[in-house]
Order: C-alpha cells, then sequence, then structure tokens
C-alpha cells in the first residue's frame, strides 16, 4: 500500500487538549545529520509542535495542532524530504534493521575481500613503477584491478548510493553525497588513466574508502542494536492480557486495556504480573529485579505491592490493580527510555549543526581546489586527483559519529546502573555537579517502613504472632510493616477498625488491639521512653486482652548502600547535604549516621528552594535527589535532579532522570558515568576538528593521494567509534 492510498488518520491519537499525535518509522536515516534534516523540516510546518526521531529506532513522533495541518501532510513533507514513512510497528523496525544490518556485513565483506585483491595488485604496481615493470604488465594489473574494484564498489557501496540520491532528489545534501561522488570520481580517473596507460590508478582508493566507512557505519549500527535491544526487553516483560475475577468468581481473559483499577485480576505461578496492584490473598515469590535491582527472590502475601513485568515464580495471587495499563511502573520506564535515548544535549546539537552545514563546505572546497590547480597550470587529471583527495579526506563522517555514538554507549551503561535519563543535557549538567543535596525519607531511607525494635514481642513468639495476624487486616503502613516483619501469613477473623485509632478482634473471648499508644492502653510517659530508643521511630502498639501492651517500633531504614556510597562520594569531592522536610530527630540520626555534617529539617518547599538558590549563588553545581511531592519544586530548581523509581509522579516527571532498584549507588554511577561521557565527546569534537584543520591544508597542496585521503578519512571514523567504545572497558571501575 502506498503512502497516499493509507488512511493515516487511523494512526492518530488526539489528546483532550487538541494536540494530535502519531509514531512513524522512517526509511533512510543513516546519520546526526538525516535527523537534524528531518526535524526542522517537520518543525517549520504550521501547527507542529514538536518533532522527534530517535536514530536508534528510526521512530518518529511528531504532535500538531489538530486542524492546522493534518497526518497526511506530514508524511508528504517527510516524502519531499526524501524519506519514506510507515506507521511505527516495532517488529517491522527490528525485521528492517536485522536486513539492514546484514546488507552492511554483506557489503563490508566484499569490499574487504576486494581491497585486498586490488591492494596486492597495486603493491605490484608501485614496486615495478621503481623497478621497471613493462608497460604491458601494469597495464594489465591496472585491467585486473578494475576487474575486482568496479563490481565490488557497486555492490559494496549500496547504503551509500541510496542515501545520497534519495537526498539529492529532495533537493539536500547529506553525507553519504560527498562519499559516492569521491569513490565515483576516483574509479572514473582510474579507469581513464588504465586506457591511457599511466602509471598510477586509484581503484584500491575507492574500495579501501567503501571499505573502512562500512566498519565505521557497523560498528554504529550494533551499537544501536544493543540500546534497541535494551528497549525490546523491557518491551518483552510487559504482558498483553490479564485474566480478571468478576464478582461471580468466574475468570475472564481480557486485553490490560479493559482493566481498570480496583479490579482483581489473577496470577498463576510462572506467569508475568499483568499490571501494578497490591497482593489480596495468597503467598508467593516474585522475581522483581526490574524495579529493585535483585536477583533474590522476594516472598510477597496479602498486602504487598507488586508491579507489572515481575515474575510469579511459586503460587498462585489474587492482585488488586492500582494503575490502569499505559500508567504502570514498567510503562514509565519504557517511557523514560525512550525519552533517553530520543534527547538529544548541547553537544549532540553542535554537532548536528556541523554536519548539517559541513556537506556543502566539502563539494565548495573540494570545486575550489580543482579550479585553482587548474589555474595554475595544472591538467584536468592532475587538478582532479587533488580535488578527489580533498573530497575525501574532509566527508564529516566522524563530526557525525563523534557525540552520538558517546549517547549510545553511555545510555547502555546507565541503563545497566539502573538510570534512566528523562533529559537530553542531563549528561553533561551531571558532569558539572560539585555539591549533592539529598531528601531523607524515601530517598536516604528506603520507601516502605520496617520493624526496627520489639520488646517483649522478641521473647514471646505467640504475641509476635498474634499481633502480625491481626496487622495483616489494617491498611495502615506501620501495621503493614508489622505484617512483613512477622511473616503472618492468615488474618483474623471479624476484624473491626477504629479510625484513626487502630483495628480489634475478638479471639477466643479476648479481645486483640492495634494501633496506637492510647487505644491500646500504654500510657504516655511508657510511649516516649520506647521512643527515646529509637529517636526516628514510630510506635505502634498490640494488646492481648488484659495482658501488658506490647511496643514495636517501625522505621524506614538508611539504604542498603547509604553509608558506602555517601562515603564515595566524599572521597569523590563532592559537597553532601540534606534537606528534609521530615522532623528533626530522625534527620539528625540519618545525617550522624551517615556522616553528614550539613542538614536541615523541618523545610517547606519554599525553603529547600531558597537553599538550592543560595548554592548556586556561590558558584556551585547542585544535583538534588528527591522523591516526595514536596520535592519537585526543589527538583526543577537545581542545576540537575535525580528521583528513585518508587517517587511520586510528580517528583519523577520534574527529575532529570530516575534510577531503579533500593540501592543508592546509581546515583554514584550516574555522575561517575557522566563525568567519562562528557571526556569522551570533548575528545571525539576536538578530534575530529583537529582532523580537519590538519588533513584539509595537506590535501589542497596535494600532498595527499586518494589512497592516503580514504585512509585517513576512515579512520578517523573508526576512532571516534571506538573512542567511544572504549567508555565500556572502564565499566566496572567504581571509582567516581
Amino acid at each position: 500500500m502506498s503512502a497516499h492510498e493509507r488512511d493515516w488518520d487511523a494512526f492518530v491519537t488526539l489528546s483532550p487538549e487538541g494536540v494530535a499525535h502519531m509514531d512513524l518509522a522512517v526509511e533512510g536515516v543513516t546519520c546526526a545529520a538525516c535527523m537534524v534534516e528531518i526535524e526542522r523540516g517537520l518543525s517549520a510546518r504550521e501547527g507542529v509542535e514538536r518533532a522527534r526521531l530517535n536514530l536508534t529506532s528510526h521512530r518518529l513522533a511528531v504532535d500538531w495542532k489538530a486542524g492546522e495541518t493534518s497526518a497526511e501532510t506530514i508524511v508528504e513533507t517527510l516524502s519531499r524530504l526524501g524519506y519514506r514513512a510507515h506507521p511505527f510497528d516495532p517488529a517491522t523496525v527490528r525485521a528492517q534493521a536485522d536486513a539492514s544490518g546484514k546488507e552492511l556485513l554483506r557489503s563490508l565483506a566484499v569490499a574487504g575481500f576486494a581491497m585486498m585483491n586490488v591492494m596486492l595488485l597495486s603493491v605490484s604496481v608501485w614496486s615495478g613503477n621503481a623497478s621497471g615493470i613493462s608497460a604491458e604488465t601494469r597495464d594489465f594489473f591496472h585491467w585486473l584491478s578494475a576487474l575486482i574494484a568496479l563490481p565490488a564498489a557497486a555492490y559494496a557501496g549500496r547504503p551509500f548510493v541510496r542515501s545520497a540520491f534519495s537526498a539529492l532528489a529532495a533537493r539536500r545534501l547529506n553525507m553519504d553525497v560527498p562519499i559516492v561522488i569521491g569513490v565515483t570520481l576516483a574509479l572514473f580517473l582510474s579507469v581513464m588513466q588504465t586506457l591511457q596507460s599511466a602509471h598510477h590508478a586509484y581503484f584500491e582508493s575507492a574500495v579501501m574508502l567503501l571499505f573502512f566507512l562500512l566498519i565505521g557505519r557497523y560498528l554504529d549500527h550494533m551499537m544501536r542494536r544493543r540500546t534497541r535491544d535494551f528497549a525490546e526487553n523491557i518491551a518483552a516483560l510487559k504482558a498483553e492480557t490479564a485474566v480478571v475475577m468478576r464478582p461471580d468468581g468466574s475468570l475472564r481473559e481480557v486485553p490490560l486495556s479493559k482493566v481498570e483499577p480496583g479490579q482483581e485480576i489473577l496470577v498463576r505461578a510462572g506467569e508475568r504480573i499483568a499490571l501494578d496492584g497490591v497482593v489480596e490473598s495468597g503467598t508467593s515469590e516474585i522475581d522483581q529485579s526490574l524495579v529493585t535491582g535483585e536477583t533474590a527472590l522476594a516472598g510477597v502475601s496479602p498486602g504487598a505491592r507488586v508491579y507489572a513485568g515481575t515474575l510469579n515464580a511459586s503460587a498462585n495471587l489474587v492482585v488488586r490493580v492500582t494503575l490502569a495499563s499505559g500508567a504502570t511502573l514498567l510503562d514509565e520506564v519504557t517511557r523514560l527510555l525512550e525519552t533517553a535515548s530520543q534527547a538529544k544535549s548541547r553537544y549532540v546539537r553542535l554537532a548536528d549543526r556541523a554536519a548539517s552545514l559541513y556537506s556543502p563546505f566539502v563539494h565548495l572546497a573540494a570545486l575550489l581546489t580543482f579550479l585553482g590547480w587548474l589555474a595554475a597550470g595544472a591538467g584536468w587529471q592532475q587538478a582532479l586527483v587533488v580535488a578527489i583527495s580533498v573530497l575525501i579526506i574532509t566527508c564529516p563522517c566522524a563530526l557525525g559519529l563523534a557525540i552520538p555514538a558517546v549517547q549510545v554507549v553511555i545510555s547502555g551503561l546507565l541503563f545497566r546502573s539502573g538510570v534512566l535519563l528523562h533529559s537530553g543535557d542531563a549528561l553533561e549538567r551531571l558532569a558539572e555537579v560539585d555539591t549533592i543535596v539529598f531528601d531523607k525519607t524515601g530517598t536516604l531511607t528506603l520507601a516502605v517502613p520496617e520493624l526496627v525494635e520489639t520488646e517483649e514481642a522478641e521473647v514471646d513468639a505467640g504475641i509476635r504472632a498474634l499481633a502480625g495476624r491481626l496487622a495483616l487486616s489494617s491498611r495502615h503502613p506501620l501495621a503493614a510493616a508489622l505484617a512483613r516483619a512477622t511473616d503472618a501469613q492468615q488474618p483474623l477473623d471479624d476484624v473491626s477498625e477504629e479510625p484513626g485509632a487502630g483495628v480489634k478482634a475478638v479471639l477466643e473471648g479476648r479481645e486483640l488491639r492495634l494501633g496506637s499508644a492510647a487505644f491500646c492502653g500504654l500510657s504516655e510517659d511508657d510511649a516516649e521512653d520506647v521512643l527515646a530508643r529509637c529517636p526516628g521511630a514510630t510506635l505502634i502498639v498490640f494488646r492481648d486482652g488484659e495482658g501488658a501492651p506490647v511496643p514495636f517500633l517501625v522505621a524506614q531504614r538508611l539504604r542498603p548502600d547509604a553509608r558506602a556510597t555517601i562515603e564515595r562520594l566524599r572521597t569523590a569531592g563532592y559537597g553532601l547535604e540534606i534537606l528534609s522536610g521530615d522532623r528533626e530527630a530522625p534527620v539528625a540520626e540519618a545525617a550522624t549516621a551517615l556522616g553528614i555534617d550539613a542538614w536541615s529539617a523541618s523545610l517547606k518547599p519554599a525553603d529547600k528552594i531558597a537553599r538550592l538558590e543560595a548554592l548556586k549563588a556561590q558558584g556551585h553545581k547542585v544535583l538534588m535527589v528527591g522523591d516526595g511531592l514536596n520535592d519537585a519544586p526543589a527538583l526543577a530548581a537545581a542545576n540537575v535532579s535525580l528521583s528513585p523509581v518508587t517517587a511520586v509522579h510528580v517528583a519523577q516527571a520534574a527529575a532529570d532522570a530516575v534510577f531503579l532498584g533500593d540501592r543508592l549507588a546509581p546515583v554514584a554511577e550516574a555522575l561517575r558515568l557522566a563525568r567519562r561521557a562528557r571526556g569522551a565527546m570533548m575528545q571525539n569534537l576536538w578530534f575530529s576538528t583537529l582532523y580537519n584543520l590538519v588533513a584539509v591544508p595537506f590535501a589542497v597542496a596535494g600532498f595527499v593521494t586518494p589512497l592516503l585521503a580514504a585512509l585517513a578519512m576512515s579512520l578517523s571514523s573508526v576512532v571516534v567509534t571506538l573512542n567511544a567504545l572504549r567508555l565500556r572497558l572502564g565499566a566496572s571501575d567504581r571509582s567516581v
């Protein structure tokens, strides 16, 4: 079906605000300059609010005001730019990418085979020219080289020729145009010189140029495939349907889009949980490494929160859905990863602008060189040789790869470390950080409170067990912590709740109570004595009949690696501070445990922002790490911000990145990798610039043959790609 025959409106989604959205798969995208061309061309259309192309998946996301333009107009604009578009289908895109990769590999093999054989013949000619080779033998070797090089170049050069002709058909230039012109002119000149029985021909230059360019393009393809695999691995975790439990007890399998919050779904052993929710009944073990980063199975029972994409390992569970399809943690992770791979930093924008301006400069430089040598009295063949050398050596492939190559590698390393970027220039801002400000609750501590101290319950296991069973009937976070700590499985019958006080039940004629100190008969003085033993804790009390009240202390524990991570950051030279809205006692306890001297408690959002502004006024580059609703303004006010994946959605939206799991180490990893990424980006940009500053004058002066030009230009692309891949070598290095 052609683009004109397809009903594009069927692939458009419309928001309540009247903004239309469409995802397209775009053919013919080969480099950063293509991305710039597409985004700039679409953004110039009236009504288009946003056009963002993902270089990895070739997915184009377009938003426009309904009524001001149309889906068909968007597709026609792409066609005029020289790109074909299809409705985005991940399976189709993957198949096309795999086919493209196979074509690149076959082309690389043909170019490599031809290059080696032509080079052997060329070496014979070069040595023969110095030792008296006969003209007939030299011509024979040149014709053999032509017989190998011409069909090999025609086959291996197809990826570049298609791209160049698409660009020219759209009346634009891309980085493949000078490549095709350079190869074609080198082959044409070589054939002419062979016909004239000249001493030199440049078949090896053309084939070698293609060989090294294909190496760089294939490496780039493999890096993008790796990043695409990360996204597909997450997408594979998502179920397409869920088994809903009807009120009459019957089961029905329905699409996820039909499941509403509050409904109950059945998750059988061995299945992935379809939607975020809370376990209503059943006890099992869950592989939740996606969320926590831990490979060990976690036990779950009624009241436990479970997430879409996690694997139910051992027994059936009934889960009450809390978030519908599209709003789950897995959906959020997928969106963040997509955003991260689409996002472009200022370094990327700099490289894109340079690459887009560079192609016209390349052709102009080659033309002026040709005319200059003609004006200086050189023959047209000599002038053409020098112009070809200039055309080849100045191809901006290294500049086009300089930043995307680093971002692709770092995106994969960040994802492996549990960090998902939410802002395009977050890498640069993370690399500039010198001060880190933490929220306490839910950031330095785990979001879920835990039992930290029990007195009599430690002695009497029966009391502890009864308290846990009663806690199962309460939805209070403190009761949930007690239920988890006691590993309670079966709730008590006929439990009633007194709002604001606690829950109670009658067992064998005895009244059991769980709740506040007053509700369970514990005096204020005794409660204060218990709390004094753990200043940051909260009290929940259990009473069995006329027995003595049994206090339990519940608190949010520090993240398992909080001390080690804070020490690592301190050793790296970062300034550390805690800004919390929590009470003074628990904040002081956390600060003391972590060795952080600068801390403030009971802060309002405005107070946090004021402190951040003061730090910035002192010249500090501040990273804010927080998770709560009250942290969102501070997260937006900081130079750069991180939020745990358990944070409220407002905080995640305000942050530049989120990190997964219960560990704090991803914060340090993000800073370490950001510094390495900035270093590699700057190295690549400087290398690309210096390469051209050095190479172009030599080529214009005639000191570089097409062979040397092909070697130099191709090796420059390989160098920046390998420099990006080098970042993987230090992936296990944990020094910031």
